[in-house]
């Protein structure tokens, strides 16, 4: 009777654990089925904004050298064509301050055997000098670009080089601009989630792809981009007017 007993108790105390073992299993299924049907994707997007700009700082370079049989006398020579430089300079109205001289470049002039190669012989010697200015007086110095070779008339071997052109405050635009592409990034996501029937969840990464300067009203080169080679550059010092684009890559959440 006793072992009966035990019996009975030891079928109870096995069907209670089997059936919390069911319940259980259903509280954690049930959850997990729920947990599912929460569960967050993800939209990786691209988001852009261009702002025009006009450059506040010219850099302007000219270039002028001699050739003699000695270095005694080259130095002479391009010391007299470094008083011209700076005499036609100074009566543009540039000052002694702005006037930034180069050191002396020298190279040898080699004599040529008869097969028209060169030889071990130095028959001469070529120094150069550059002259280069940095202003903010844009037009000027524009001018002066345009202008100086009015030094040949000098009897000076001078060459004009093309201004650069650049933009001194673009770190003031970073931060504003980042804002600008990252917004628009969202308003992307947003639409492409609503229009699936879904919800635009939390931004989850932010990574800056490019700013770039290009020239105003060029055709833009995504390739850099396109394969991954994000960059901050001052890629444009030929235009005066430039314009710049800054984008970012996002990558939000998206509720089922």
């Amino acid at each position: 009777m006793n072992e009966n007993k035990s019996k009975m108790i030891g079928n109870i105390i096995v069907a209670l654990i089997l059936s919390i073992a069911i319940v259980f299993s259903c509280f954690i299924g049930v959850n997990g089925l729920a947990e599912f049907k929460r569960k967050r994707y993800d939209i990786d997007i691209k988001g852009y904004t261009k702002q025009q700009i006009i450059s506040d700082l010219i850099v302007w370079s000219g270039y002028y050298d001699v050739q003699a049989e000695n270095l005694k006398d080259g130095y002479a020579m391009l010391e007299a064509d470094k008083e011209k430089v700076s005499i036609y300079l100074k009566n543009k109205d540039f000052t002694e301050e702005e006037l930034i001289f180069s050191s002396i470049s020298i190279s040898e002039n080699h004599a040529l055997n008869e097969y028209g190669g060169y030889t071990n012989e130095v028959i001469g010697y070529n120094l150069a000098q550059t002259v280069t200015i940095s202003s903010d007086e844009i037009d000027r110095v524009t001018e002066l670009s345009r202008s100086a070779t009015e030094l040949l008339n000098e009897e000076v071997q001078f060459q004009s080089y093309a201004p650069e052109y650049h933009y001194t405050k673009l770190e003031d635009l970073k931060a504003s601009m980042l804002a600008e592409a990252t917004l628009d990034a969202t308003k992307r996501a947003e639409l492409i989630a609503v229009n699936a029937g879904s919800k635009l969840g939390e931004l989850t990464h932010a990574k800056l792809s490019n700013i770039t300067v290009t020239p105003l009203y060029s055709v833009p080169d995504d390739y850099n981009e396109w394969y991954g080679y994000g960059s901050y550059v001052d890629n444009d010092t030929v235009s005066l007017e430039k314009e710049v684009t800054v984008s970012v890559y996002c990558t939000f959440e998206i509720k089922r």
